[in-house]
Formats: structure tokens, sequence, C-alpha cells
């Protein structure tokens, strides 16, 4: 288990991760982590690893691009102090680009993409115990679909990142490919981005896979 005793998980993206999370602090009582798959990995470590008392913080924002999260980044992240830090955006800086097409400021291309997560990362883990980037997804199965093509583009530059700088990879897509060889993609979400219950615990397996997590521990 990469996790360590009283340390402060931090989880920053966008809709996926925001979840209807409470605001301002993303923490608290009354589903204060939202209903999504930060809520579910703090139950888990909870249920399952209650000794170690990890507190869970989650700063997602609905709508996010990653131009988005540099804007809040002093105040949702460096200012918490957290000791790791889960980052997942890219949808939208992809999305905008086809659901909007035409509003051109909207888009967040690759190169200002890479850029601008590598500047967030570069200047923040030297403070963190840990970092873990998690890739964009899109819940369609043919690869050669254009956005789905977009959206791999995008978790290849994440990978590329977190290769770069030594932090821990969660390949979100490959998790939800595996699913999708039996299950259609509106089971998982109706829009192909917003996950079901269901889409949320891919989400939620795939990170404490990677965490190091022992799903049959006593």
């Amino acid at each position: 288990m990469r996790l360590e005793k009283g340390q402060k998980l931090l989880f920053i993206g966008d809709s996926i991760t925001d979840c209807e999370r409470q605001r301002p602090d993303g923490e608290g009582l009354f589903g204060a982590l939202g209903k999504g798959y930060v809520a579910l990995i703090d139950a888990l470590l909870q249920a399952v690893y209650p000794e170690l008392g990890i507190r869970v913080v989650n700063k997602g924002n609905s709508g996010n691009t990653v131009r988005d999260l540099q804007e809040r980044w002093q105040e949702d992240v460096l200012a918490q102090k957290p000791d790791w830090l889960s980052i997942m955006i890219g949808i939208n800086d992809v999305w905008r680009q086809y659901d909007t097409p035409l509003i051109t400021e909207w888009h967040v291309y690759a190169e200002e993409y890479e850029e601008t997560l590598r500047n967030l990362v570069d200047k923040t883990k030297p403070h963190l115990k840990g970092l873990v980037l998690m890739t964009p997804f899109y819940l369609e199965p043919n690869p050669e679909d254009k956005m789905r093509k977009t959206m791999d583009e995008y978790g290849a530059i994440v990978k590329k990142v977190a290769a770069d700088t030594g932090a821990v990879f969660v390949d979100t897509q490959a998790a939800f490919n595996a699913v999708l060889e039996e299950l259609y993609p509106a089971t998982l979400a109706w829009d192909r981005v917003h996950p079901t219950y269901a889409g949320h615990m891919v989400l939620a397996r795939a990170f404490l896979k990677e965490a190091g997590f022992e799903w049959n521990r006593n």
C-alpha cells in the first residue's frame, strides 16, 4: 500500500471528480466528497484500511479544463498541502473541440494541455509524498471514433508526463475498455462521459490497484 498513516489525499479534476461535492472545502459530513469515484475510494480506504486514517479531499470542478486548474491551483492544491495528489483532467479539453467546434477559445489543444499539465506537476511534485496522474477517457469502444482517438492522444500525453516525472500512472481508458467488451457504453454513461456508479467503481478500482490496495485484506 503506497499511502501511509495519517496522510492527506487530494483529488482534483472536472465533473467526473466533482460529482456534487461540498463547496468550498470538498470534505466533511453529509456526502461532502460527492457521489463518484472519490467517495468510493474514501469508503474503501476507511473500510479496508481503517488504521491508516487517510484524509480524502475532493477539489473537482464541473466543466474544468487544465487551463481552469492552473487558475485555481494555488488555492485548491498548493494551499491545501496534500501528501498525495491525484489529477484527472482532459475530458473537457477534448470535448469542447467536438461539441462546440466553432468556439475555439474554449478549446485546449494538445500542446497547451501538455505544457500546462507539466507546469503544474513540476511545481507541485517536490512538495508531495506521491502524485497520481489519471488519464481522461471516452466510453466509445471504437478507437477510430474521432473524439475517442483525440482522447487517446491526450491520454498518451498523461502517460508521458507520468513517466518523465515518476508519477503513478492510472490508465482509466484501459480500465473502461475491459468492461466495454461486455457492456454497451450507455450502460456505463448515457453521454459516454459521465459514468454511472458502476463506471465510477471502474475508476475507483483502477486508482486503488495502482495504489497497492489489497482487496482481500483481513
